[in-house]
Protein backbone atom coordinates (compact mmCIF):
# COMPACT_ATOMS: atom_id res chain seq x y z
CA UNK A 1 0.00 0.00 0.00
CA UNK A 2 2.86 2.43 1.07
CA UNK A 3 4.66 1.83 -2.76
CA UNK A 4 0.93 2.81 -4.30
CA UNK A 5 1.08 5.76 -2.09
CA UNK A 6 4.49 7.10 -2.84
CA UNK A 7 3.76 6.70 -6.39
CA UNK A 8 0.56 8.38 -6.81
CA UNK A 9 2.50 10.92 -4.85
CA UNK A 10 5.50 10.89 -7.05
CA UNK A 11 3.11 11.32 -10.23
CA UNK A 12 1.19 14.32 -8.96
CA UNK A 13 4.45 15.94 -8.27
CA UNK A 14 5.65 14.72 -11.94
CA UNK A 15 2.63 16.40 -13.25
CA UNK A 16 3.48 19.47 -11.38
CA UNK A 17 7.39 19.36 -11.90
CA UNK A 18 7.39 17.93 -15.31
CA UNK A 19 7.17 18.68 -19.28
CA UNK A 20 3.85 18.60 -18.67
CA UNK A 21 2.76 22.54 -18.45
CA UNK A 22 1.90 24.83 -20.94
CA UNK A 23 5.00 26.75 -21.39
CA UNK A 24 7.25 23.81 -20.63
CA UNK A 25 9.33 25.53 -18.66
CA UNK A 26 8.68 23.01 -15.81
CA UNK A 27 6.92 25.16 -13.37
CA UNK A 28 3.26 24.26 -14.01
CA UNK A 29 2.53 27.97 -15.19
CA UNK A 30 3.21 29.03 -11.74
CA UNK A 31 5.27 32.43 -11.71
CA UNK A 32 5.60 33.30 -8.09
CA UNK A 33 8.46 31.87 -5.26
CA UNK A 34 7.00 29.13 -2.88
CA UNK A 35 8.48 28.53 0.60
CA UNK A 36 12.24 27.44 -0.13
CA UNK A 37 12.37 25.04 2.72
CA UNK A 38 12.80 21.40 2.59
CA UNK A 39 9.55 19.47 3.02
CA UNK A 40 12.27 16.26 4.63
CA UNK A 41 10.11 16.47 7.81
CA UNK A 42 6.83 18.36 7.56
CA UNK A 43 5.94 16.47 10.51
CA UNK A 44 8.82 16.06 12.49
CA UNK A 45 10.60 18.64 14.57
CA UNK A 46 13.71 20.08 13.25
CA UNK A 47 16.38 18.45 15.01
CA UNK A 48 19.05 20.85 17.00
CA UNK A 49 22.46 21.30 15.38
CA UNK A 50 25.19 19.36 17.71
CA UNK A 51 28.25 20.49 18.62
CA UNK A 52 31.36 18.35 17.36
CA UNK A 53 32.60 15.74 20.40
CA UNK A 54 35.28 15.91 22.39
CA UNK A 55 38.84 15.82 19.93
CA UNK A 56 37.00 16.85 16.69
CA UNK A 57 36.69 20.04 14.74
CA UNK A 58 34.30 21.07 12.53
CA UNK A 59 35.85 21.25 8.78
CA UNK A 60 36.67 24.79 7.33
CA UNK A 61 33.33 26.59 6.44
CA UNK A 62 31.21 24.81 7.68
CA UNK A 63 28.74 27.62 8.24
CA UNK A 64 27.56 26.21 4.85
CA UNK A 65 25.87 23.53 4.22
CA UNK A 66 28.15 19.87 3.92
CA UNK A 67 27.20 17.46 1.33
CA UNK A 68 28.74 14.14 1.00
CA UNK A 69 28.00 10.89 -0.79
CA UNK A 70 26.17 7.47 -0.20
CA UNK A 71 25.76 4.60 -1.67
CA UNK A 72 22.92 3.72 -2.66
CA UNK A 73 22.20 -0.64 -3.85
CA UNK A 74 20.62 0.19 -6.85
CA UNK A 75 22.03 4.12 -8.41
CA UNK A 76 25.40 3.47 -6.98
CA UNK A 77 27.59 6.35 -5.14
CA UNK A 78 24.74 9.56 -5.14
CA UNK A 79 24.88 12.70 -3.51
CA UNK A 80 23.20 13.51 -0.72
CA UNK A 81 22.35 16.76 1.64
CA UNK A 82 23.83 17.52 5.15
CA UNK A 83 20.30 15.34 6.92
CA UNK A 84 21.67 12.21 4.84
CA UNK A 85 18.40 12.82 2.34
CA UNK A 86 18.95 12.29 -1.22
CA UNK A 87 19.61 14.79 -3.54
CA UNK A 88 18.55 15.62 -7.22
CA UNK A 89 19.10 17.32 -10.83
CA UNK A 90 16.55 18.81 -13.09
CA UNK A 91 16.96 18.79 -16.47
CA UNK A 92 15.11 22.22 -16.94
CA UNK A 93 18.08 23.80 -15.56
CA UNK A 94 21.19 24.87 -17.65
CA UNK A 95 24.21 24.33 -15.94
CA UNK A 96 26.54 26.99 -15.64
CA UNK A 97 23.52 29.65 -16.05
CA UNK A 98 23.16 30.50 -12.54
CA UNK A 99 19.09 30.20 -12.47
CA UNK A 100 16.77 27.54 -11.71
CA UNK A 101 13.73 26.77 -13.71
CA UNK A 102 11.85 25.13 -10.51
CA UNK A 103 9.82 27.76 -8.55
CA UNK A 104 6.18 27.48 -7.06
CA UNK A 105 4.71 24.37 -7.28
CA UNK A 106 7.50 22.81 -8.45
CA UNK A 107 9.12 24.12 -5.65
CA UNK A 108 6.75 22.69 -3.27
CA UNK A 109 7.50 19.75 -4.39
CA UNK A 110 11.37 19.88 -5.24
CA UNK A 111 12.51 22.29 -2.22
CA UNK A 112 15.44 23.38 -3.35
CA UNK A 113 18.83 22.99 -1.35
CA UNK A 114 19.83 26.42 0.26
CA UNK A 115 22.74 27.35 2.16
CA UNK A 116 23.54 31.23 3.83
CA UNK A 117 27.44 30.52 3.51
CA UNK A 118 29.73 28.76 0.69
CA UNK A 119 28.49 25.00 0.90
CA UNK A 120 31.23 22.38 2.54
CA UNK A 121 32.61 19.58 0.74
CA UNK A 122 31.84 16.09 2.33
CA UNK A 123 33.41 12.92 1.98
CA UNK A 124 33.31 11.39 -1.63
CA UNK A 125 32.54 15.35 -3.10
CA UNK A 126 35.07 15.93 -5.79
CA UNK A 127 32.66 18.45 -7.82
CA UNK A 128 32.45 21.90 -7.90
CA UNK A 129 30.16 23.37 -4.61
CA UNK A 130 28.93 26.81 -5.19
CA UNK A 131 25.62 28.76 -4.96
CA UNK A 132 23.43 30.57 -7.08
CA UNK A 133 20.76 33.43 -6.52
CA UNK A 134 16.87 32.34 -6.76
CA UNK A 135 14.64 34.84 -7.27
CA UNK A 136 13.05 35.39 -3.90
CA UNK A 137 17.27 36.05 -2.60
CA UNK A 138 17.97 32.72 -0.90
CA UNK A 139 21.18 31.00 -1.83
CA UNK A 140 20.83 27.63 -3.50
CA UNK A 141 23.56 25.22 -3.59
CA UNK A 142 25.09 23.81 -7.02
CA UNK A 143 27.40 20.98 -8.12
CA UNK A 144 29.12 20.73 -11.61
CA UNK A 145 26.86 23.87 -11.79
CA UNK A 146 23.27 22.30 -11.27
CA UNK A 147 21.25 23.47 -8.69
CA UNK A 148 20.48 21.18 -6.42
CA UNK A 149 16.94 19.79 -4.85
CA UNK A 150 15.46 17.61 -2.20
CA UNK A 151 12.08 15.70 -3.19
CA UNK A 152 9.44 16.43 -0.97
CA UNK A 153 8.32 12.43 -0.42
CA UNK A 154 11.55 10.96 0.76
CA UNK A 155 11.66 11.05 4.07
CA UNK A 156 14.42 9.27 5.52
CA UNK A 157 18.01 8.71 4.40
CA UNK A 158 18.39 6.11 1.65
CA UNK A 159 14.54 7.62 -0.10
CA UNK A 160 15.00 7.73 -3.80
CA UNK A 161 11.78 8.62 -5.12
CA UNK A 162 12.69 10.61 -6.52
CA UNK A 163 14.78 9.49 -9.49
CA UNK A 164 13.67 9.44 -13.14
CA UNK A 165 10.09 10.97 -12.21
CA UNK A 166 8.56 12.84 -15.25
CA UNK A 167 11.86 11.74 -17.15
CA UNK A 168 13.17 15.54 -16.20
CA UNK A 169 14.12 14.30 -12.51
CA UNK A 170 17.51 12.53 -11.35
CA UNK A 171 19.63 11.71 -8.29
CA UNK A 172 22.44 14.01 -8.14
CA UNK A 173 25.66 11.61 -8.69
CA UNK A 174 29.28 12.91 -8.19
Amino acid sequence: MLAIAALTTAAVFATACGDDDDDGDGNGGDTTPAAQTPAASATEPAEEPTEPAAGETEPAGSDGETISTAEDATLGTILVGPDGLTLYTFTNDTAGSGESACYDTCASAWPPLTSEADPTAGEGITGELSTIERTDGTMQVTYDGMPLYYFASDTAPGDTNGHEVGGVWFVAEP
